[in-house]
């Protein structure tokens, strides 16, 4: 693994305060609050980067852009505001844990899951309301 650059750190700076995953624009947009002069293409190649390097993970949502997290934060789920878009990092416990390893019928094998709630965030509630 290489040194970190200055906007290597930006970045993770960016998505370790945020509340979940980011897409490569979001990342941009914040961290241009802190390294003004980053460039949307510069996120990507780092992103990238920081992926190979086992920095960051991948998170892919259904009909999402890829989004990205830090590394090692172990299993858990999303969920994704259906009005305005904002994805959220749950720390519950799994709801579904007890099926890994598990056959369904058809001879099936549970080998992992992932798993995304839909719905309204607190602020979207509350406009709503």
């Amino acid at each position: 693994m290489s040194r970190r650059t200055v906007q290597q750190a930006a970045i993770l700076d960016v998505l370790e305060s945020a509340e979940g995953p980011l897409s490569a624009q979001e990342v941009h947009d914040r961290a241009r609050e802190l390294h003004p002069t980053i460039g949307l293409a510069t996120v990507y190649r780092n992103l990238a980067r920081l992926e190979g390097d086992g920095a960051v993970v991948a998170v892919h949502l259904p009909q999402d852009a890829t989004r990205y997290e830090p590394a090692g934060r172990g299993h858990h789920h999303h969920f994704r505001c259906v009005k305005c878009d904002t994805v959220y990092e749950l720390d519950a416990g799994c709801p579904v844990a007890m099926l890994e390893g598990a056959t369904l019928p058809g001879g099936l094998t549970v080998m992992g899951h992932e798993l995304v709630f839909f719905g309204h965030c607190a602020g979207c509630n509350g406009a709503a309301a």
